[in-house]
């Protein structure tokens, strides 16, 4: 495999003459990323394990000429832009060549002005094919709702819901386990809501109360240190969009009552202003904890929580609709394959029996990176038995009710949860000591206590 320098883009150039082939290395190679091949079997051998910005390719060669070098280009599911030589009695094959779908075509002997203006059309060619393949791959995966994978009957009410509530102003709280999918369907929620501004997130958890009221409401000038410049919030950069605020149950008192009075009047003040800012956010919230408990014991206003779960959409956990799994699994499958270059992948019926048996407690996005170690991992086109983390195929890590049970295997269960820290850290054992709550000393004394390797 071929490692590409990011800032440089990378160019195959397959040619049998040794002199034009290092001439064009030489003088290309402060720009661009150069591999050269000396045939054409080795261009397309090259081509078939490797991905490039730009192919330049001789058309007459023994063996595999020009013509199958492109073929094999054509075939990739990004097709590089390829650029033909031909000596000057052959330019009705080069034509033949570009109709083929080569980008076009340059003459023997190369005159080196001429190459560059016609590498830097095809370059510029390819940026723009590869970001309108990307936007359309962003709208189709984020922001369509028909492309929430999901067949099983709780999810298939979760759809009929947001397309229910969708047009409305109501606003809407989204509960739900850890990586069940909230914020897909707040983006589903904001599609088809007709909304002309954008969709915001804030995850609340992961800011100070200082920072959190500011990124919600903004500041004015000199409102505390550090406040250079006069800065819009969250809730005024949203105006006619939507505002999601993830894990909302970790707000504090006192951006909970201006959260209300938001939601109550559509106004506020920016942090160390007194100017009435309105705003027609919609506001779609989520979060992991039961806000009902915590308005009961005192932490959380209940006044707005009423405001907050004026609709409420609940997401069933990935064990609770196991039907859902092989679909999200084969769509996965796909998008990672395509991602890393893999090609066609598929997984074998004993593989797919293990990861629909397992409890999935991180939900969905626990299954999408074990399918992405999976393709990446990969060494052929069907993954098996021995491609799932061993974590996985060893364990079921949902059991909160397993704790209680009779028949509990404390040894079993510990090695088992030493091998799924592992396996979520990617074997950094520093790591993995922090996330089972042990020393580095602890963790290398029990994995040689367990004999894992």
């Amino acid at each position: 495999m071929i490692i590409k320098n990011k800032n440089q883009p990378a160019i195959l150039i397959v040619d049998d003459e040794r002199n034009t082939r290092e001439a064009l290395a030489r003088y290309l190679r402060p720009k661009y990323e150069i591999t050269m091949a000396e045939d054409g079997i080795r261009g397309i051998n090259l081509i078939q394990r490797n991905d490039y910005d730009l192919i330049l390719t001789d058309l007459r060669m023994p063996g595999a000429d020009g013509m199958s070098v492109l073929d094999a280009a054509l075939k990739k599911k990004s097709p590089p832009p390829c650029i033909v030589f031909t000596a000057y009695g052959s330019i009705e094959s080069a034509v033949s060549a570009v109709k083929g779908g080569a980008f076009d075509f340059v003459t023997k002997p190369v005159n080196l002005d001429r190459l560059e203006i016609v590498i830097n059309r095809a370059l510029e060619s390819k940026m723009l094919k590869d970001e309108n393949r990307m936007l359309r791959k962003k709208l189709h995966n984020e922001f369509k709702i028909d492309c929430i994978v999901a067949k099983s009957a709780p999810m298939q009410e979760v759809l009929e819901t947001v397309r229910q509530v969708a047009p409305t102003r109501s606003t809407i709280l989204i509960t739900g386990e850890s990586g069940s999918g909230k914020e897909v369907i707040a983006q589903a929620i904001h599609q088809l809501s007709g909304r002309k501004g954008a969709i915001m997130a804030v995850h609340c958890a992961a800011l100070p109360p200082t920072l959190l009221e500011s990124e919600l409401f903004g500041h004015e000038k000199g409102a505390f240190t550090g406040a250079v410049e006069q800065k819009k919030g969250r809730f005024e950069l949203a105006d006619n969009g939507t505002l999601f605020l993830d894990e909302i149950g970790e707000i504090e008192p006192q951006i909970q009552v201006k959260l209300l009075r938001v939601l109550e009047t559509r106004t506020f003040e920016r942090v160390g202003g007194v100017e009435q800012v309105f705003t027609d956010t919609r506001l779609i919230s989520a979060t992991n904890r039961d806000l009902r408990n915590m308005v009961a014991e005192g932490k959380f206003r209940e006044d707005l929580f009423y405001r907050l779960d004026v609709v409420n959409i609940h997401i069933p956990p990935l064990r609770e609709r196991q039907e859902d799994i092989p679909i999200l699994v084969k769509t996965f499958i796909d998008e990672f394959a395509e991602d890393n270059s893999k090609g066609r992948q598929s997984i074998s019926e004993e593989a797919l029996d293990v990861l629909c048996n397992y409890k999935w407690p991180g939900n969905i996005r626990e299954l999408r990176n074990c399918i992405e170690r999976m393709v990446v991992l990969s060494r052929g086109p069907l993954l098996q038995l021995d491609n799932v983390p061993v974590g996985i195929r060893g364990g079921d890590f949902s059991a909160p009710a397993a704790i209680t049970s009779p028949t509990l295997d404390l040894n079993r269960n510990e090695k088992m949860l030493i091998l799924k820290a592992l396996e979520e850290c990617s074997d950094n054992r520093t790591n993995a000591a922090a996330k089972l709550g042990i020393s580095r000393r602890t963790l290398h004394r029990k994995l040689k206590e367990y004999s894992i390797n």
